[in-house]
């Protein structure tokens, strides 16, 4: 069953199109990856999904709901939320406490309850707390709570985007280049961990990546965008076959 759908979807800015048609499906419970060279329209279609373009044409639906015209926070909070990149949202705040903050972006948290520190609002302060800690422990992070994000290394700040996505308590997982800078022993690390969050937290995961042998590893399907265009999909053996998809980006790299 599709719980994410991209159906039509164009962006021109002003001559120059972005995304033609792009047409996909995401099942629930997939990993999806999306593959292509620079400036091929990834990233421009995460945008779209995420609420940070409205695509010149075409339509997005999450479990049969419209996302196009939408605010990020709005998608965000019906549980299509995209991975915090770099330092976080705050580089000299502790880990945990970019945990919190992620939290409430993306929740309803009432006006006179912050400021009046009502009862019920203690409650829910001390549940995302609990709820923070859990997720920073999952993800080997612990003992870095306290530590201001910008004090740890690039690889624990990439996991520390992925905490703070399932922070949000979203459905669907959009991972922007979620190994990119790492060594292979991070990256393995992340990759592994991808897989568990989808097994265990049955989450939908759809990234971007360069990284052909993590792309490859964990993803079930893969789309190839070219130019704009998608030009292949299929599970990760046939798209390292495909003639077209090794002509335009996977080139005679070992495969």
């Amino acid at each position: 069953m599709a719980i994410l759908e991209i159906k039509g979807v164009t962006q021109r800015f002003k001559g120059l199109i972005a995304l033609h048609d792009i047409d996909i499906q995401v099942q629930e419970g997939e990993i999806l990856g999306i593959i292509g060279p620079n400036g091929a329209g990834k990233t421009t279609l995460f945008n779209i999904i995420s609420g940070f373009l409205k695509p010149t044409q075409g339509a997005i639906s999450f479990q049969g709901e419209g996302l196009v015209g939408l605010r990020p926070d709005v998608i965000a909070r019906k549980g299509v939320v995209r991975s915090f990149q770099g330092a976080g949202l705050f580089p000299t705040t502790s880990c945990l406490g970019n945990l919190i903050l992620a939290h409430h972006l993306y929740k309803n948290t009432g006006f006179w309850e912050t400021m009046l520190h009502t009862s019920s609002y203690g409650t829910r302060e001390k549940e995302v707390r609990e709820k923070s800690l859990s997720i920073l422990k999952r993800l080997g992070l612990d003992d870095k709570k306290d530590m201001a994000v910008k004090d740890i290394p690039y690889g624990y700040q990439k996991m520390l985007g992925i905490a703070m996505a399932l922070a949000t308590d979203a459905r669907i997982l959009l991972l922007d280049e979620p190994v990119a800078g790492m060594n292979p022993s991070e990256a393995q690390a992340m990759t592994e961990e991808i897989r568990r969050i989808r097994k265990e937290l049955k989450k939908t995961i759809v990234l971007v990546e360069h990284n052909m042998k993590m792309v490859m590893g964990v993803c079930d399907r893969v789309v190839v965008i070219q130019y704009g265009v998608k030009i292949a999909e299929g599970s990760p053996e046939f798209i390292k076959n495909d003639p077209q998809v090794i002509e335009a980006y996977l080139g005679t790299e070992e495969r």
